[in-house]
């Protein structure tokens, strides 16, 4: 699993090469999340996880701050989840998850990304089920026991942990997010978490072979991520 979290995050190097795009992103996903649970980060956990996540990526506090305001209006803009999967160049699995404020525009313009690239796009479940919906937690702490026994004792489903140079990454299903997270916090403490995050991770990789697939692949992430809507873009490609 940890080879597939290292590809996710060199995915992401790769493609969210503008500072714009960031700040949009992260700005629209706390202004859901601010709206649909409240605005204050202590009551709203997984705001306050979300907040933490724009930081550590050097989102400015007035893209935060103007979120948080957006949300208290109430009105105005309403964003809903949109989730879309298929095949790209060389039979790879890929999965596009969006926010959208209007689902026929969205999907329009991630069906042409599939089409003008010779990708298919597929049905809702068509590569999910070959992908773990897992949450992330990446601290530094070389107790690899402490940390298991923390989790196991609040009844944490546990997926995977790892221990390399210092850091300790938990994998749990998504679902067990904030179980896992209060589990670490009521055992070892505040914790400066330097991953904290849901993802799709590939259960297997896939490698592009073709030259024309591989340049195929780049245009496809390139023309996903121009598109406004587009949260996040999961894969099981060998970078």
């Amino acid at each position: 699993m940890g080879r597939a979290y290292q590809n996710r995050k060199e995915s992401m190097a790769k493609t969210s090469d503008t500072k714009a795009k960031i700040y949009s992103k992260y700005g629209r996903e706390i202004f859901v999340c601010a709206k649909a649970g409240g605005v204050d980060p202590d009551g709203n956990l997984a705001l306050r996880g979300l907040i933490d996540r724009a930081k550590k990526d050097q989102v400015p506090s007035h893209v935060i701050d103007k979120a948080i305001e957006k949300a208290k209006g109430g009105g105005g803009e309403d964003f809903a989840p949109a989730r879309y999967e298929g095949f790209g160049p060389g039979g790879c699995m890929v999965i596009i998850d969006c926010l959208t404020d209007n689902p026929n525009r969205t999907f329009g313009d991630v069906r042409l990304c599939f089409t003008k690239t010779k990708c298919k796009i597929g049905t809702q479940g068509v590569v999910s089920h070959m992908f773990d919906h897992s949450a992330i937690l990446a601290f530094k702490n070389d107790d690899e026991n402490a940390v298991l026994d923390a989790l196991l004792s609040a009844d944490v489903d546990v997926s995977d942990i790892e221990s390399e140079n210092g850091k300790i990454t938990v994998f749990t299903p998504h679902s067990e997010y904030f179980k896992a997270k209060q589990a670490l916090g009521d055992k070892l403490g505040t914790i400066d978490f330097e991953v904290d995050e849901i993802q799709f991770l590939p259960r297997g990789l896939t490698t592009i072979t073709s030259d024309d697939d591989i340049t195929m692949f780049e245009k496809f992430l390139d023309m996903l991520n121009d598109l406004d809507d587009v949260q996040n873009i999961y894969h099981d490609v060998v970078l």
